[in-house]
């Protein structure tokens, strides 16, 4: 039996044996060899995006949910970038992640379907309006201040217009205009672009004020409850919108299309209305410090302008002493004026006389002979200077006559005949110019010297008082000698003497008539 017992003992099993290494490695190469490559549609659950710029998310349907990565580079190649609850067609290769023990999808590349394409379409639409500016901050308009009329674009049963209405109330009471629109639904585009147009077409001095700000507001939602607010007419009313325009749909989070076309995003109903107006206790209460601050600033100025002129008007002296000083000054000035003029004059008088005295006709003469004894020698020089260049061409001619041709020599002798004949000419031409010149010199200084004698100076109503030898008597102390007086036009012996020609009567008014004393008289 014990025999038995150890025959039916259990043996060894041929199953092979496997790592866990190699167990996972060949599980690996099975899932890769079946599942190369994959398309998989599935929702977008967990997203996870770590520093290293890779991406991990989850794939899942109402029973599975599979892990997928997709890596640095494929993350900047794909054009949509999954987001949580989009719906998506993942295309990607199977592999799995042996530290882990589970298989994975490296994805390549995704693309929207279901809600992502609805996504995908807004991306779509975006750039394109993107591409025409309507985005642009530069369309954006500043928001007024503090509005007079508020226009509001929002549902009227909604809890949206009470909150606006309400913080309104709260920070500045204005008036409000609102235009019920459907804010869900296949008439909400229409319906809030119709809002914004008609709420700029109001004229503005009409029955109906013409808002200054206009306030687009909703609720939150989902995506396809703000897809109105996406809508391409709703872009284009609130980009062509000439009122500055607040956009305050959905929450904080929500980001609609209009946001970006409009003047001012607000995160909520409520922000927009802040945005609008100021709070107007504030507003009363920065106005009253600045109205006392500038009471205390002008009070404070003219009180110390008025003890500053108090102050400068005790320094002041009495108007009548401040003239004192300046008559007194006028006086003095205006008797030096006299005078300086008196003696300025008398100065001049007898500063003239001397240069009278001075300029003799022997001078001028000696100064004359000396330039025409100068003009004579350079004329005696030019000859002799002429003919000794003259005889220098002749002895180089020649000189180089004997190694010439005779044709050669007559050319020569032609040219320098020529060139003599040119250059005598020069010289002669410059002696007469010279000539002429110092001419013209020599009669400048002769017409100088012609002004500049007594005989002109008599002309002007002078005489030249000489004694019995023909001198000049130039001092009263000298009249004694006095003899004969010279006139322009002849001379008159004193004491009974004949005129070498009788001297015209003077008018009464000219200098040494008999109406006054005579200009210029040396006795």
């Amino acid at each position: 039996m014990s025999d038995l017992f150890e025959d039916e003992s259990p043996k060894t099993s041929n199953a092979p044996e496997f790592s866990v290494s190699e167990l996972s490695g060949a599980v690996k190469a099975m899932i890769e060899g079946e599942f190369g490559y994959v398309r998989v549609r599935a929702e977008v659950g967990r997203v996870s995006r770590p520093r290293s710029g890779h991406l991990y998310f989850d794939l899942k349907d109402e029973k599975a949910v599979i892990n997928a990565v997709s890596w640095k580079g494929q993350v900047a190649r794909m054009e949509v970038q999954p987001e949580e609850g989009m719906e998506v067609i993942a295309t990607g290769r199977m592999t799995t992640f042996p530290g882990g023990s589970r298989y994975q999808i490296i994805v390549d590349n995704v693309e929207p379907a279901g809600a992502g394409a609805l996504m995908a379409m807004l991306e779509k639409r975006k750039k394109a309006l993107a591409a025409e500016g309507l985005f642009d901050a530069a369309r954006k308009k500043p928001l007024p201040w503090l509005p007079e009329v508020i226009g509001v674009v929002t549902s009227p049963s909604g809890a949206v217009i009470r909150d606006i209405l309400h913080r309104l109330s709260d920070r500045f009471p204005r008036h409000v205009l609102i235009w019920p629109v459907a804010v869900q639904g296949q008439k909400s585009a229409a319906e809030v672009a119709a809002g914004i147009r008609g709420f700029n077409a109001l004229p503005a001095d009409g029955a109906i004020p013409r808002p200054d700000l206009i306030i687009v507001a909703r609720g939150g939602g989902s995506v396809e409850d703000l897809w109105g607010f996406n809508e391409e007419i709703v872009v284009r009313a609130a980009a062509d919108s000439a009122i500055p325009l607040i956009s305050a749909v959905g929450h904080e989070t929500d980001t609609t299309l209009i946001d970006l076309a409009s003047d001012k995003r607000a995160p909520t109903p409520t922000a927009a209305a802040e945005l609008a107006v100021p709070v107007r206790r504030e507003l009363w209460v920065t106005i009253q410090e600045l109205r006392a601050r500038m009471e205390r600033a002008l009070n404070g100025g003219v009180e110390l302008r008025r003890q500053r002129l108090r102050d400068l008007s005790r320094a002041l002296p009495q108007k009548d002493r401040l003239l004192d000083g300046p008559r007194q000054r006028v006086d003095q000035i205006d008797l030096r004026l006299t005078q300086a003029l008196i003696n300025g004059v008398r100065n001049r008088r007898l500063a003239l006389s001397e240069a009278a005295t001075v300029l003799r006709p022997s001078i001028l003469q000696g100064r004359m002979a000396a330039q025409k004894d100068r003009l004579s020698t350079l004329s005696l020089r030019l000859a002799p200077a002429l003919a000794r260049g003259a005889g220098q061409h002749r002895r180089d001619l020649d000189r180089l006559s004997a190694r010439l041709s005779p044709a050669t020599v007559s050319r020569t002798t032609v040219q320098a005949r020529r060139d003599l004949t040119q250059l005598t000419d020069r010289f002669e031409r410059a002696a007469q110019g010279q000539t002429h010149r110092w001419r013209a010199a020599l009669d400048q200084r002769a017409g100088m010297l012609s002004a500049l004698s007594y005989q002109e100076t008599l002309k002007r109503g002078y005489a030249v008082v000489r004694d019995a030898e023909g001198g000049v008597v130039t001092s009263s102390k000298d009249a004694a000698r006095m003899h004969e007086v010279q006139f322009a036009d002849g001379r008159v012996q004193i004491g009974g003497g004949v005129a070498s020609k009788p001297a015209k009567a003077k008018p009464k008014n000219e200098p040494g008539s008999g109406g006054g004393p005579a200009q210029g008289s040396l006795f």
